[in-house]
Parts: structure tokens; C-alpha cells; sequence
């Protein structure tokens, strides 16, 4: 059965951490707006800063649909399933902020991702929890993990910081989501000299 925890601690933040993918929720206010779900899965990049936030790298590649979704209202879901052992399903709703590359916050909170922190990073999203809860996952299939991809890592590295910047500018829903709310912001700063 399912159970609320007041904290991230203990085997609660030991199973998030051992996890290859987390998913995002998002939606803007508008009740015809679009719901957002996006899968977050480059090994490293999310960590949990205390026991009551998380973090995790903001790569570029896509649209930025949860981005536009903070920046209006700040609610999101992350969520883990457990693919392998026991069956579990943990979610922490809460409160979320983009640290964006020109946020006096961004260095010292990327430093703390070590090898994680790579080519085409737009920002640090940090959720603070709300409500921390954990459900069956009886059907959530048994899937085996077998190696990160490197095509994201690969693509963005070969992207002076320049060319990504450019590319952020030119790629539909970056500065402006699927519904029109303020996104990234263009032009991209640059990164901190660290």
C-alpha cells in the first residue's frame, strides 16, 4: 500500500538515486493548456540536495515545455518506477524553479553533478517537495537496464557554446512553450566561467 513521507531520507532517497530515468509533469494554468511529460535519464543528472529537494540538469534538445510551465506556476511531479526488485512507484509533487546560466546560483549548484554537468546544458531545475509519496508498482513491467546512450552528450559536443546557443534560438518551443508562455531565455547566457 502506499504511504506519505514527511522527508527524502533513507530508503526513500536511496531508491530514487539508484534509478537510470525519472519523469517530469507539468501543465501550464490554462485549462486547455497542454500537459507536459518528459522522461530525464543521462546517468548522474539528477541529485537530491537535502531532504526536502532535488535537482536535476536542464538539457537542451527539445522543447522546454516544463521550463514555461515553472516559470508560470511552479507546480511539478517527478516520478520513479521501479523497473527491476521489488515492484515501487515514488513520486514527489512540489514546487520547481529553472536556475537559469546567468543565475549567481548556477555554478555551485552544477559543480555538485561532477561528470554529469556536459555539453548542451540550459539550466538546474530545482524542485523543493510538497508531498512525498510511494505506491505499488505491481504493473509496471520488469525492464533490464543496459547502457546510457551517448547520442545527446555526442551531438551537443561537437556544438561550440556558440552554435548552441544558436541552435536553442532556432528550435521551436525555446523561448516560447507549446502554448505560448515565456521559456528559455533567448538569447541563451552564456555559462559561468568556472
Amino acid at each position: 500500500m502506499g504511504k506519505v513521507y514527511e522527508r527524502i531520507d533513507g530508503r526513500l532517497r536511496a531508491f530514487i538515486e539508484a534509478q537510470p530515468v525519472f519523469f517530469t509533469a507539468s501543465a501550464p494554468l490554462a485549462a486547455d493548456g497542454h500537459v507536459n511529460v518528459s522522461p530525464k535519464g543521462r546517468a548522474g543528472s539528477l541529485r537530491v540536495l537535502d531532504d526536502q529537494r532535488v535537482a536535476y540538469l536542464d538539457f537542451g534538445g527539445s522543447h522546454a515545455e516544463t521550463i514555461a510551465h515553472l516559470r508560470e506556476n511552479g507546480r511539478v511531479t517527478l516520478m520513479w518506477c521501479a523497473f527491476d526488485g521489488p515492484p515501487k512507484i515514488v513520486r514527489v509533487h512540489g514546487t520547481g524553479e529553472p536556475v537559469f546560466r546567468d543565475d549567481p546560483r548556477f555554478a555551485d549548484l552544477v559543480s555538485g553533478f561532477g561528470d554529469a554537468d556536459g555539453p548542451g546544458l540550459r539550466a538546474v531545475v530545482v524542485v523543493t517537495a510538497k508531498l512525498i509519496s510511494d505506491t505499488c508498482g505491481y504493473a509496471v513491467p520488469f525492464m533490464d537496464y543496459r547502457e546510457e546512450r551517448t547520442l545527446h552528450a555526442d551531438y551537443f559536443g561537437r556544438k561550440s557554446e556558440g552554435e548552441f546557443a544558436e541552435y536553442c534560438e532556432k528550435k521551436d518551443h525555446n523561448q516560447e512553450s507549446i502554448d505560448g508562455l515565456p521559456a528559455l531565455p533567448l538569447p541563451l547566457p552564456r555559462r559561468p566561467r568556472g
